[in-house]
């Protein structure tokens, strides 16, 4: 087998960002690392097999790794070639399978039209063409900061599963006065976010959702589905991803995150102008 790319140099896993750090009666600027968030197209044979979201680095080992959990090989052995070149492509890896392997494996190959169904990357991969086909957040007066501080802390003591099984991620739906609409849970964050804005939808009240909680971090994918459902404010215990806070600014979605001491970063400002949560 031979590779490409396997001693260039790694793309940074971190961003950095400018951000608000809010307490009850302080507000005050600083920089934060964030985690960056990006489609990896893995192509076979010179096709596109499926597009992964991935933090940068090790683009090498991690196709090779879901070259084998696919079923694609068995063994190194039956790779032709793994290739990586940053500067001409970074977002793919190229493989190529010996021709025994290729014959063995015709139809996993035959399915590539599947290409997405991994890691959300088919709804993430061209965010500046997605931004531009969703709709914008609606505008309003920021919902209350210390309220949605409770609300978020409070989101543990809604999670009955989580509470039995310590394996479960839960989306709240929130009115502008953090009174709970909807709260799903899932072992799956999308899954959990998609429960609680289904209800509200079949119920025919999802237009009354203006805050969004979280118990997981918040991903481009999360995004998306928040602006689908017309929420403008997204709340969470763990922090947004580069590329999920690049497509909110886009939106006009405002991003909220728990901080260290019991208060909240606030990340960017509004599309209307207005300041962050």
């Amino acid at each position: 087998m031979s590779t490409a790319g396997r001693e260039r140099q790694q793309a940074s896993p971190t961003a950095r960002c400018r951000v608000t750090s809010w307490r009850p009666g302080l507000e005050e600027p600083l920089s934060l690392d964030l985690i960056r968030e990006e489609p990896l197209t893995v192509r076979i044979e010179g096709t596109p097999y499926a597009v992964i979201m991935r933090t940068p680095g090790d683009e090498i080992a991690h196709a090779a790794g879901f070259c084998l959990s696919e079923g694609l090989v068995d063994s190194p052995a039956d790779f032709g070639a793994l290739a990586f070149r940053r500067e001409s492509d970074p977002h793919a890896v190229s493989v190529t399978l010996t021709a025994e392997r290729r014959r063995r494996v015709e139809d996993l190959l035959a399915h590539r039209d599947a290409i997405g169904q991994t890691g959300c990357g088919m709804c993430c991969r061209e965010v500046t063409e997605t931004s531009s086909r969703m709709p914008k957040a609606p505008h309003g007066v920021r919902p209350d900061l210390a309220r949605a501080l409770d609300a978020l802390l409070d989101l543990v003591r809604r999670q009955p599963l989580r509470d039995r099984t310590r394996a479960t991620h839960a989306a709240a739906l929130c009115g502008r006065d953090l009174e709970i609409l909807a709260v799903a849970e899932d072992v799956g964050r999308h899954n959990a976010l998609d429960k609680a804005i289904g209800r509200l939808f079949l119920a025919g009240s999802l237009s009354e959702a203006a805050v969004l909680l979280l118990s997981s971090r918040i991903s481009c994918d999360l995004v998306q589905k928040a602006a689908r459902a017309g929420v403008g404010y997204v709340f969470s215990i763990s922090r947004p991803t580069s590329l999920a806070l690049s497509l909110a600014a886009s939106l006009g979605i405002a991003i909220g995150c728990l901080s260290p001491g019991d208060g909240l970063y606030l990340f960017g400002r509004r599309a209307d102008g207005g300041d962050s949560p």
